[in-house]
């Protein structure tokens, strides 16, 4: 079986080939770290993230062109953020949270109508998440979802008291309805609290109202674990996986094309120290390039194919 299986996987990283886009003109982003990235139609939208401090920038790649433009955008602009949460609705675009200096993080929520590039800070009723970084920010059904992040306990910001979460609020965003916060019960096997994990989203099919993949993160070691959570129940489960399990990482990225998640770079530790991740700690960690793949057509086989952090998103092509 174990034959069958790494023949497999390397018929499946034979069919995976990068190529380096080297004809981009326009007026390129700087190079950063903890920015945002998602895709309408033909264009990739880039928002923050930081480099020598924190950026406040948005750009757009047009894919089908290969040209870069930073749109003149207008109304309530956000302050620069990185680690935050960014989804895309339509042409309606959500940015939750993140750092906003060093040690002060966010809660505020803004919406972005690319339609005519104009920013609005909205005020939802109801009690907010508190202000984090790393949690993740996923859109089922015209309704967001925020799950975990790092809190900064102290109100000094230039003294950092981290507080790992794995709490839930989410937000209906229908168009016509009140925007308020909730924060759902959920039952099962809730995910440690960690950030800097990744997680995507399946829409509902005939057997389900949708479900979110959580996958590794960090909360003072890198994890590696995968849960699964069922919308309509708020119930989280732990599936049983096979294949060749990647090394624990954060600060990855994942995306969902079609029934397959692909999980891409991030960091991971240098070797894995029983004792020193029994105390909560790591010494030693480095950036990877390594891509991994899991088939979530029953979430039965994560495989790692052939070998950064930053933003990895999919689009459709012509």
């Amino acid at each position: 079986f174990r034959s069958r299986f790494r023949q497999r996987s390397t018929k499946m990283a034979a069919s995976i080939k990068w190529r380096k886009i080297l004809s981009c003109s326009g007026p390129a982003p700087r190079p950063r770290h903890g920015h945002r990235a998602v895709a309408i139609k033909d264009l990739i939208i880039i928002f923050g993230g930081g480099n020598e401090g924190i950026v406040d920038e948005l750009h757009v790649l047009n894919t089908a062109t290969n040209q870069w433009f930073a749109p003149a955008v207008r109304g309530d602009i956000p302050n620069g953020c990185a680690a935050f949460g960014f989804v895309c609705d339509g042409v309606r675009l959500l940015v939750f949270g993140g750092m906003v200096e060093y040690g002060k993080y966010s809660n505020d929520l803004y919406e972005l109508l690319a339609s005519r590039w104009e920013w609005r800070r909205l005020t939802p009723l109801g009690t907010p998440p508190c202000p984090r970084l790393g949690h993740s920010f996923n859109l089922v059904s015209q309704k967001a979802f925020i799950f975990a992040g790092l809190a900064n306990d102290s109100a000094d910001p230039k003294i950092n008291i981290p507080r790992y979460m794995n709490d839930m609020h989410t937000l209906d965003i229908k168009e016509g309805k009140t925007l308020q916060w909730d924060c759902p019960r959920m039952f099962g096997a809730i995910p440690l609290a960690r950030e800097s994990h990744s997680c995507v989203s399946i829409p509902p099919k005939d057997d389900h109202q949708g479900k979110l993949v959580v996958y590794g993160g960090m909360n003072g070691c890198r994890l590696g674990d995968l849960y699964t959570l069922d919308i309509a129940s708020m119930f989280w489960t732990k599936p049983e996986l096979s294949g060749v399990t990647p090394l624990p990482r954060s600060l990855h990225s994942a995306v969902l094309i079609k029934n397959k998640m692909y999980v891409f770079g991030g960091w991971v530790p240098l070797a894995i120290d029983v004792e020193n991740r029994a105390s909560g700690q790591e010494r030693e960690w480095k950036c990877t390039n390594t891509l991994a793949c899991l088939n979530l057509g029953g979430v039965n086989g994560m495989r790692e194919c052939v070998g950064s952090l930053g933003s990895f998103i999919s689009f459709k092509t012509r």
